[in-house]
């Protein structure tokens, strides 16, 4: 278990960057929960069909070898980036 997590966030760790930015948009454009999970869920479903559909397939296929089926990977690194991205908003919302 302890050794899936790890795996799970080094598959993130590539896309921290962009989700931090994504959540600076989504503070100037609306910065409520709610929109801004469902933002996410869709960014995270977009990511998985690129993903599925291109050559990092292979990527996926690695984390496959693992034992962590897509959805779980997928899943983990939605639940990991919404609650960075609550914890990001409940502080940047005492500043707005």
């Amino acid at each position: 278990m302890k050794q899936h997590f790890g795996a799970i966030l080094l598959f993130y760790k590539p896309y921290v960057i962009w989700s931090f930015i994504i959540n600076i948009v989504i503070t100037f454009v609306n910065p409520q929960i709610i929109p801004a999970i469902i933002t996410k869920l869709f960014l995270t479903i977009l990511l998985w069909y690129f993903l599925n559909e291109s050559h990092a397939k292979r990527k996926l296929n690695f984390y496959r070898n693992l034992g962590i089926s897509s959805l779980r990977l997928f899943s983990s690194i939605f639940i990991i980036d919404v609650l960075l991205m609550i914890i990001y908003l409940s502080f940047i919302k005492v500043f707005i």
